[in-house]
């Protein structure tokens, strides 16, 4: 053999190892054997550097640490599930499919819910071309050199046909048995141990150095296809077949059944052996079969009616209530919580819980001095059950909300339509804060280095009193700062500058009204276009958005009828952020309705996502690979390979000039 031919003999041989140790648990050679093979690939890509590519075994760990991860727009919108806690729940959702399919009876899939960290993986033409974290649904973080490194997880797809783009689904956990190891070890070297195995396994997947996510021991289950061309599948039991063809690991207890109470058994069964393998779940998975079903279903916001997450019994625990007190957040409401004893459960120590409201704590009975169950709802958000016993002997008076916001006196007012009560003074502090805060997180604008204590320094010292008030600020005024010298302020000031090219949807939700999540902001930034259109617009209007509901549609049309909020909208327009998306306001004729368009080569006027954003609201779809299917592709400078094949398969090609034509409806 040549090299080259010996090259990819071993790769491949070495690929097949890997699956077989990590994938099916069935190796085949010795790990001394397998070293053999790796140590003399490793050495004929040495000797021919030419031979290297992206997708050979020895390519997982290498890359350079990064300084951050770029963010990466899901094609299609990773949701997420509601929840169902009991028989009765699981009932419901049944009943809601059927009778909005207008039939009896449904197949469904269960699967277990891993608890781990949410993944999409996009291979082109078989071979894995960029993988990112789940995020807020819309985009993600970009941590393809992280996931690399995990060797459960195929740089190629093992067995055809290959579609030209191949989106996979799945999640990245920690093996309880590694944890365990990885702990041990940590406690040997003097560091400390991992709370838990989800925690580790988010932490370990957003190292900026690859070479510290591979010492972890993560691996990889598949479960659902994401944005994927050319594949004609019909069912969610045919999408584990062909990740499995593929060389993707898929959770062997998956389950297909044709009637309801089978399914039911089934996640009762697993909350009792939920213990019995290495991997934390906290639920089961329940999805409509058929895809067809699922697409005529659709989904709600950011939920898909055709699926839901059966939710084990969260762990719990026993503790003292030694406290409540008040947070003010950002629209005024008043939220109680809990100081207590701190307790470990779920291997977190808990030391503050989430008490809703006053009439849950009333209804509750839970009294300051009690002894209290708390559990972690979702195994994430600690919460108060309710008292262990009721000693009425010496137990604290029932509790009220205080008569006045605890941190600037006004009176507060109790919402009839609510259990919350609210602070209705714009200027509170708590309430600025809580705002800004708001307005410069990461899901927001994403502005770097203005922690709460900074934002808090700010308003004390009223440099700012609301988010317009950040793009007026100078070096000599951040000099007023503890600890802020002339590199940090030159940060905080390129931070705040860059976050004014954030998308009109992260501006939209960073202004924080009330009940408007990322994806309510995302409808309503593609709805409207511009703000100025969704400032005149009203509840009738907005609620014919699908997925925006009344209580969205009113909650938006009173935030704009406040004068104060419409002249901080303004301001932040001259400051010149983004308040329109990419493209403008869509016309009624959608000039690219039904075409498939491939953009390539360095853009003059607009960048990648900006012409992507044009076709999609213009009706197009975007592909990232040319085939028979492409109408157009749109060509900037240094086009490359894609240009070729266009040409050869005689796609018409655009220039950006022409491209903007065609848009207003010219030849």
């Amino acid at each position: 053999m040549n090299p080259a031919e010996r090259v990819a003999q071993l790769r491949q041989v070495i690929e097949d190892h890997n699956y077989r140790y990590h994938v099916l648990g069935d190796p085949i050679i010795s790990d001394p054997e397998f070293d053999l093979l790796y140590r003399e690939l490793v050495e004929l890509e040495m000797l021919h550097p030419d031979l290297i590519s992206s997708d050979s075994p020895t390519q997982r760990v290498g890359a350079e640490p990064q300084e951050r991860f770029r963010k990466v727009a899901h094609r299609v919108p990773m949701l997420s599930l509601a929840n169902a806690f009991d028989e009765t729940e699981l009932q419901a959702f049944y009943r809601r499919v059927t009778n909005q399919l207008e039939v009896e009876e449904i197949g469904l899939v269960t699967e277990l819910k891993i608890d781990g960290v949410a993944v999409s993986l996009t291979y082109e033409d078989g071979r894995l071309h960029h993988g990112a974290t789940r995020g807020n649904g819309l985009e993600g973080e970009d941590v393809t050199s992280n996931l690399r490194t995990i060797r459960s997880l195929p740089l190629r797809l093992r067995k055809g046909p290959y579609p030209s783009t191949a989106e996979i689904r799945g999640e990245i956990y920690f093996p309880l048995s590694g944890f365990e190891r990885v702990n041990r070890q940590r406690s040997e070297e003097g560091a400390a141990p991992f709370a838990n195995p989800r925690n580790a396994a988010a932490g370990a997947l957003r190292q900026l150095d690859p070479a510290v996510t591979a010492t972890r021991p993560l691996t990889f289950f598949a479960y659902s296809l994401g944005h994927t061309e050319g594949l004609e599948i019909t069912s969610q039991g045919e999408v584990l077949q062909q990740l499995v063809r593929w060389g993707f690991p898929v959770n062997p207890h998956h389950r297909s059944h044709a009637h309801l109470p089978s399914v039911i058994e089934y996640c009762q069964s697993w909350e009792e052996r939920r213990d019995t393998i290495d991997y934390e779940v906290d639920g089961v998975v329940v999805k409509v079969d058929r895809l067809d079903l699922q697409d005529r279903l659709g989904a709600v916001s950011r939920e898909p009616r055709w699926a839901i997450a059966y939710k084990f019994a969260s762990q719990v625990a026993a503790t003292r209530l030694l406290e409540i007190r008040i947070n003010v957040g950002r629209t005024g409401a008043l939220n109680p919580y809990a100081i207590l004893e701190p307790v470990k459960l779920g291997g977190v120590t808990i030391r503050t819980a989430t008490l809703h409201n006053q009439e849950d704590i009333r209804k509750k009975d839970i009294r300051p001095g009690d002894r209290v169950l708390i559990k972690r709802a979702g195994d994430v958000i600690p919460q108060v059950v309710g008292p262990v016993d009721k000693d009425e002997e010496g137990r604290a008076a029932p509790y009220a909300y205080p008569g006045e916001c605890p941190e600037c006196g006004t009176p507060i007012v109790q919402d009839p339509d609510e259990a919350l009560a609210y602070c209705r003074n714009s200027n509170c502090p708590a309430q600025r804060f809580e705002s800004l805060k708001h307005f410069v997180s990461r899901a927001a604008l994403d502005i770097r280095g203005l922690g709460p204590k900074t934002l808090r320094k700010l308003l004390e010292l009223e440099l700012v009193t609301g988010p317009a008030d950040l793009y007026s600020l100078t070096a000599e005024q951040l000099s007023r700062l503890e600890g802020f010298k002339e590199k940090s302020i030159e940060n905080l000031l390129a931070g705040i500058d860059g976050s004014r090219q954030q998308g009109f949807p992260r501006v939209l939700f960073g202004l924080g009204i009330r009940h408007v999540g990322e994806s309510a902001a995302a409808l309503l930034a593609d709805e409207f276009r511009e703000v100025g259109y969704l400032m005149q617009a009203p509840p009738e209007r907005i609620m014919e958005i699908p997925g925006i509901g009344p209580e969205i549609a009113r909650s938006v049309a009173d935030y704009f009828e406040i004068e104060g909020n419409c002249e901080q909208v303004e301001r932040l327009r001259a400051a010149g952020l983004q308040l329109m998306m990419a493209g403008g306001v869509r016309t009624t004729a959608r000039a690219l309705e039904g075409k498939t368009l491939v953009v390539t080569g360095t853009l003059s006027s607009h960048s990648r996502r900006e012409m992507s954003e044009l076709i999609v609201s213009n009706g197009g779809k975007v592909t990232s690979s040319v085939s028979s299917r492409t109408d157009f592709l749109v060509a900037g400078s240094n086009a490359g390979s894609k240009l070729r094949r266009a040409r050869e398969l005689e796609v018409p090609v655009l220039t950006e000039e022409e491209f903007l034509k065609l848009l207003q409806g010219e030849p």
